[in-house]
């Protein structure tokens, strides 16, 4: 690049030189031709313009001179390009020089630390050594001195531990001993509750035993529901609230368990609502089995169990809604949630049953809530019935407070006399009171002999009468 840029600059003042030159060329040419026209007196009337000839001369000393710097500026180019060659070859053996001058030097600095870093290895080496050789010296002292130690400390622990042993084996003798007899007798009077225990669940194995003949037996499966029910309407209602085994149905002897009174028109009597209990425990049974050990049955079971629901709550629908005499629904009570709850599970059941038969089933719980409802029913009803009585006794009640009026006008008109009275007697108080001022007190006693006062010194105000 500082090559072609030095070219440039030599081309660039040849070419101005070569211009320098032409217009000095050409002024002179004009002062002579001038000088001459003025020696000779304008003998020609063309000289005072450039002829042919002049400008050929000068185009040839142009050429020239052209020539002659093309010639000179290719010996420069020529000389500065082996100038510039040499200078190159020059650096680049004083480069090489010096780079091998600093290679030597690297290479003697660094054989130089390699030695320096060996003999300090070498150095650490020794003193390494010879550090290891003295720890190996103590530790040798060191383990013998425990080695001495521990002996020691084994002989006296060994003596030791004979002693604890030999007390332990003692102790340990006289408590395996108390133990075993206090094991042995409590094992004896174990043994003695386990007999009585045996007992006790051949009693309870009997009495489940009868509890099953009972849940099996029909009858008594259905007593034992309509004990659990006389006993929930019994807590929730009062007994005028409810029948049991009464009729339902006019010229039929068919009766049911229980059956809640409403009160009808004011013209006829109540009308029932039929509450019966039903237990079907063979299919449910059969449904627990299924799902404890019979997973591919429970589907079947659940139908059967369905199916049984479904027939019962027939059954209560012929037998116990008969309009006007019952209302248009009855209840079917379950004893158990359990049973309960798997009636709920069914998809579909509840509904079917309130919806094709009128038969609203419940569990424990869920018969409780019923019939709190209805007993605030009852209540609402019977403040409903009572309102005439409620008003009339308010009407008395008025009629008492207006002559109570009266009465306490009459005794405030009393107490304004009375107050008239009093304020009358103050005042002819203060009159004596200001009167006997000047009058000699006596004694009190000498004033109780005179004017006869009670025990207490007071006179007898409450004999006064105004």
């Amino acid at each position: 690049m500082e090559y072609e840029t030095i070219i440039l600059i030599i081309l660039a003042a040849a070419v101005f030189l070569l211009i320098i030159n032409l217009f000095l060329t050409l002024f002179k040419k004009g002062n002579n031709m001038t000088g001459g026209d003025g020696r000779n007196g304008g003998s020609s009337g063309n000289g005072s313009g450039i002829t042919e000839a002049d400008f050929a001369a000068f185009s040839k000393k142009l050429d020239e001179q052209t020539i002659f710097i093309r010639d000179e500026m290719d010996r420069n180019i020529s000389r500065l390009d082996l100038n510039l060659r040499n200078e190159i070859a020059q650096n680049r053996d004083e480069l090489n020089i010096s780079l091998n001058r600093n290679r030597k030097e690297m290479t003697e600095a660094l054989s130089a630390f390699q030695v320096s870093q060996e003999n300090k290895f070498q150095t650490f080496e020794n003193r390494q050594t010879e550090l290891n050789r003295i720890t190996e010296m103590k530790l040798e002292k060191i383990r013998e001195t425990t080695e001495n130690r521990m002996a020691q400390m084994q002989e006296s622990n060994e003596k030791k531990l004979d002693e604890m042993k030999n007390v332990v084996d003692e102790k340990l003798r006289e408590s395996v001993e108390k133990r075993f007899n206090e094991s042995f007798k409590g094992i004896s009077e174990r043994l003695d509750d386990v007999f009585k225990g045996l007992g006790e669940m051949q009693k309870l194995a009997n009495g489940v035993g009868d509890l099953k003949k009972v849940l099996t037996n029909v009858k008594t499966r259905g007593n034992l529901g309509e004990i659990q029910l006389g006993a929930i309407l019994e807590e929730v209602l009062a007994p005028d609230q409810y029948d049991k085994n009464t009729p339902v149905r006019p010229n039929t002897a068919e009766r049911v368990e229980y059956a809640v009174r409403l009160p009808g028109k004011d013209s006829e009597g109540p009308i029932y609502l039929a509450i019966d209990s039903k237990f079907p425990i063979e299919d449910y049974q059969r449904l627990l089995d299924a799902y404890e050990n019979y997973p591919e049955e429970i589907e079947n079971c659940s139908k059967q169990l369905e199916i049984a629901v479904k027939k019962n709550a027939k059954t209560i629908q012929e037998k116990y809604i008969c309009l006007p005499y019952t209302t248009d629904f009855a209840i079917m009570f379950i004893p158990t949630e359990g049973l309960y709850a798997e009636i709920l599970r069914r998809p579909g059941l509840f509904e079917f049953v309130q919806r094709e038969y009128r038969i609203a089933i419940v569990g424990p719980t869920t018969l409780v809530a019923f019939l709190n409802s209805l007993r605030m029913g009852f209540q609402t009803l019977a403040v409903e019935k009572r309102t005439g009585e409620i008003q009339k006794l308010l009407g008395a009640v008025k009629t008492e407070f207006v002559k109570f009026g009266d009465l306490l006008e009459k005794t405030r008109k009393k107490l304004d006399e009375a107050a008239s009275v009093l304020d009358s007697v103050d005042s002819k108080t203060r009159n004596i009171n200001r009167k006997l001022k000047q009058v000699h007190e006596l004694p009190e006693s000498d004033s109780m002999k005179l004017l006869g006062g009670g025990e207490n010194g007071n006179d007898d105000f409450e004999s006064y009468e105004m």
